[in-house]
């Protein structure tokens, strides 16, 4: 996942939807609500926990410059993938005032193989 600051989040979860619906709407204080970390950017999944966590390891230590490399591999023009997930809900962050985008950045979640 990403904020536009440019702060990167790169987690795993059994539930992508429910996880990025308490990231965009600020529902669990600490690294992601501090930063806005709100976007989608970037996911990959697996079939087996211990592969999952294998390549969050991985991703988490690699440079910045390749992590952006993956992520406008499979998105080019750093769209929110989850933009349309939660229509009935008010915009991410809106209770916490806007935020200013400065520059795109990039988080990661669920892993998806292939």
């Amino acid at each position: 996942m990403g904020s536009f600051s440019g702060t990167f989040y790169i987690g795993m979860t059994g539930s992508l939807r429910k996880r990025v619906f308490e990231h965009k709407f600020h529902r669990i204080d600490g690294f992601t609500d501090r930063y806005d970390v709100e976007r989608l950017l970037y996911w990959e999944s697996f079939d087996e926990v211990a592969r999952a966590i294998n390549r969050e390891k991985q991703l988490k230590g690699w440079q910045r410059s390749k992590k952006i490399v993956l992520i406008e591999s499979l998105n080019p023009h750093w769209l929110d993938l989850a933009r349309d997930w939660y229509p009935w809900m008010t915009t991410p962050g809106e209770s916490r005032g806007p935020s200013t985008p400065q520059e795109l950045h990039f988080v990661k979640f669920p892993l998806r193989s292939g």
